[in-house]
C-alpha cells in the first residue's frame, strides 16, 4: 500500500456538514483508469480497460444506472445532494500528504463547482495506511466519532488543515474547537469502537482495486493519486453527460 501522487512511493475553510446515508448496490464493479488519461479518454474508457498497477475490474453490465457506478457503504459520510446523479467517492488517509494535497487543491473546486450546485455528491471512505502512517487509524476513528454528532466534515477539515500536528491529544483538542461534546468524543476515541468498521472500509476498498491513497471513483471510473483538479473536472463532466 502507498500514499501516492503520480505513482509516488511512501515516504480551506470548513464546508457545511451534510451527513446523509446512501446505499450501494451489491456486487458493483468498476473500471480502473489512470488519472493521466482521464482528460483525453474518459468517455471511451467505459468500453476499454486500462491499468495503473491495480487490478482492472469490469463494469456491471446488468445495471448501468448512474448510482451503480460508484461503490460506497450506507453509513459513509457524504457532502451534497444524496440524489445527485454523479458520485465522487474518495478513499483517503488522514495522515497521507497527498490526501492533504487533494483536500487543498481538488476539494475546493469540487465543492464549489459541483457539490453546492447539486450536481455531485462527495463520499468520503476511510483507507488508513497504518503501516506507514501510525496516526491514520485513530484519525479515521476521530472522524467517525465526530460523525455521531453530525460534525464529520468539520473534523475532516480540522485534521487536514493541521495534519503535521496530528496526535491523540490534538484530535481531542480539535474536537473541542469544533464544538463536540468533549467527554463523549474522548470516550468514543479512547474506546476504539470504530476500529472494526474502518477495517471493513479498507477491505471494501481493496476489493475495488484501491492500492494507495488518495484513490477516487467518479461514477465508477477510478482515478489514482492527487491528480490536478482539471482531470477530476473532465471525469465529472463526462459522467454528468453520460447520466443525462
Amino acid at each position: 500500500m502507498k500514499c501516492k501522487m503520480f505513482a509516488a512511493t511512501p515516504r480551506a475553510s470548513f464546508f457545511p456538514p451534510m451527513d446523509e446515508e446512501i446505499k450501494a448496490p451489491d456486487g458493483q464493479t468498476n473500471y480502473l483508469i489512470p488519472g493521466s488519461i482521464i482528460a483525453a479518454g474518459v468517455i471511451i474508457a467505459l468500453a476499454v480497460l486500462y491499468s495503473n498497477g491495480a487490478p482492472s475490474l469490469k463494469r456491471d453490465t446488468k445495471n448501468t444506472s448512474p448510482d451503480t457506478a460508484a461503490y460506497y457503504a450506507s453509513d459513509d459520510p457524504i457532502l451534497g445532494d444524496p440524489n445527485a446523479k454523479v458520485a465522487v467517492v474518495e478513499f483517503s488517509d488522514f495522515q497521507c500528504p497527498f490526501c492533504e494535497q487533494f483536500f487543498q487543491s481538488v476539494e475546493p473546486g469540487l465543492v464549489r463547482d459541483y457539490v453546492r450546485t447539486g450536481k455531485v455528491k462527495f463520499v468520503y471512505r476511510d483507507f488508513p495506511l497504518s503501516s506507514i502512517h501510525p496516526m491514520a487509524e485513530k484519525a479515521a476513528e476521530a472522524g467517525q466519532c465526530a460523525k455521531e454528532e453530525n460534525k464529520f466534515w468539520q473534523m475532516h477539515d480540522a485534521i487536514f488543515q493541521n495534519q503535521p500536528d496530528l496526535s491523540i491529544a490534538n484530535l481531542k483538542l480539535w474536537a473541542k474547537n469544533i464544538g463536540l461534546d468533549q467527554a463523549k468524543f474522548n470516550d468514543c476515541l479512547d474506546s476504539g469502537k470504530y476500529a472494526e468498521a474502518i477495517a471493513k472500509e479498507v477491505g471494501a476498498g481493496t476489493r475495488l482495486g484501491v492500492n494507495g491513497t488518495p484513490f477516487t471513483f467518479v461514477n465508477g471510473i477510478g482515478i489514482s493519486g492527487a491528480q490536478p483538479y482539471a482531470q477530476f473536472k473532465a471525469a465529472i463532466e463526462a459522467a454528468l453527460e453520460a447520466a443525462k
